[in-house]
């Protein structure tokens, strides 16, 4: 008896049902049993069974890259420069072991969306009680919230050293780039990952230009790249490393992934399934290195440019945009820095719109009209915004970047857990089931994140 296919894997495209019926005037309405993730996306790229491997490559591209967007968002950049800035090449070895720990855990997240045909939302939502539920879908709600004000400050910081607008009205205009992603979405799939692919290679060839006249020393961002003991025994260095840690394994990117790797239309053998596993992970993984590269350029930056200076208090991005320029001793320095500032935030502000959407509708079964729920979003993120802004003033923008990274950091644990969880479970990925080996490093992954956070609290507290 052949095995039984889950339900978005028995027939093609999705069918009319999964719909929000169009009669519906509330902003909100109730998704069917059955809907699958992302219904207006789902599976509206076709996948060729014939087609050579390089254009299967070509086809399965994209995916992965949107979830690299929110391994290289401003949030990244101020826990980067701060620990460029303060201890040099240090920090370099946690970024890399942070982008191993992303690469693998979104393997396990596309794993997941091609064998089950369920988005984590969705498998959480049929796998917990009701209430355990909503406790998942509130953390991973304020995990968005914190990624949404990284952007809305990124962004709002970016405008300011571009163009002089004060950072309240930065924050406000941010605000409206609702119209962007609603526009794009209303374009195709598609559309939305070229998109970001070119940003991407903004943000890419922004930092390769700095990179350049830095001149950073790469024997010590070699030794950078080994891990020390000091960073456990240093609150300071810790509290970086975990708003690092934070900042590159985004907890609503596993969501996020297990829903777009199926927009592409594969087959629903085993073999076939099999096949797009290999491409997702492949394009997920060279994504991943391409935000490794920005991470780190990031961080080898500030240590460049200023650590190597004794300027090791630079923490603050406009700090680092002023300086750059005579640091560097080129005029157009500064600009770039701020420019692909500008696109990160723009960049991140597609993922955590699609992010919301998918977890709302894949925890409660509720989906809202896009518009309301860019609203939602925006407006969780704007409020805390403006004010520290008010309250504490301008000073304080990075210190709250800062801190928004490591509050994701503290709800990483509450996706990583269900995620392999739902791996290994043979009911639910039958043949696709993580091996021993495999779920070894999984636990030995999450058991890694809980230490750091725990090991942070507890310094914290005794105050050192």
């Amino acid at each position: 008896m052949p095995p039984a296919l889950p339900p978005q894997l028995e027939t093609e495209p999705a069918s009319d049902t999964a719909s929000v019926p169009a009669s519906s005037s509330h902003p909100a309405a109730r998704i069917s049993l059955g809907a699958p993730s992302l219904p207006e996306a789902h599976r509206s790229i076709p996948i060729s069974h014939t087609a050579s491997w390089i254009r299967k490559v070509l086809a399965f591209a994209g995916p992965g890259y949107l979830v690299a967007v929110g391994y290289m968002d401003p949030g990244n950049w101020a826990t980067d420069i701060g620990g460029g800035s303060k201890f040099g090449y240090t920090l370099l070895s946690v970024i890399l072991i942070s982008n191993l720990m992303a690469m693998f855990l979104q393997a396990l997240s596309a794993k997941l969306g091609i064998a089950t045909g369920r988005d984590l939302a969705q498998a959480c939502r049929e796998h917990y009680s009701r209430r355990t539920s909503i406790a998942l879908w509130i953390i991973c709600e304020i995990a968005i919230a914190a990624c949404d004000l990284a952007e809305v400050l990124g962004s709002a910081v970016a405008l300011k050293l571009l163009f002089g607008l004060p950072l309240i009205v930065g924050v406000i205009i941010t605000g409206l780039d609702v119209l962007i992603v609603l526009a794009l979405q209303g374009r195709g799939f598609r559309i939305i990952e070229a998109f970001v692919v070119t940003l991407i290679a903004t943000i890419a060839g922004c930092f390769a230009y700095e990179i350049f006249f830095a001149s950073p020393i790469w024997r010590e961002a070699a030794v950078g790249l080994m891990p020390t003991a000091e960073i456990l025994r240093n609150r300071e260095m810790l509290y970086i490393a975990i708003g690092i840690l934070g900042a590159t394994v985004m907890p609503h990117n596993l969501y996020l992934h297990s829903s777009i790797v199926q927009t592409r239309a594969f087959g629903s053998s085993t073999r076939d399934r099999r096949e797009a596993m290999r491409y997702a992970v492949f394009d997920s993984t060279l994504a991943l290195g391409f935000a490794l590269f920005i991470n780190a350029a990031i961080l080898i930056l500030g240590a460049a440019a200023f650590h190597t200076r004794g300027m090791h208090n630079v923490a603050e991005i406009a700090d680092a945009y002023k300086l750059l320029s005579p640091v560097l001793g080129v005029s157009f320095a500064s600009t770039l820095f701020a420019c692909a500032l500008l696109a990160s935030g723009q960049n991140s502000t597609l993922t955590g719109t699609l992010a919301g959407q998918i977890v709302m509708e894949g925890f409660l079964q509720i989906r809202l009209k896009p518009w309301l729920r860019r609203l939602i979003t925006r407006s969780l993120a704007i409020l805390p915004a403006v004010l520290v802004i008010g309250i504490a003033g301008e000073n304080k923008v990075t210190s709250l970047l800062i801190l928004s990274q490591v509050v994701l950091s503290f709800q990483l644990p509450f996706a990583v857990i269900p995620l392999i969880q739902f791996t290994g479970d043979r009911n639910k990925m039958g043949e696709f089931t993580n091996s021993r080996l495999t779920m070894v490093i999984a636990w030995i992954v999450a058991a890694a994140i809980l230490f750091f956070n725990a090991l942070l609290l507890w310094l914290i507290f005794r105050g050192q």
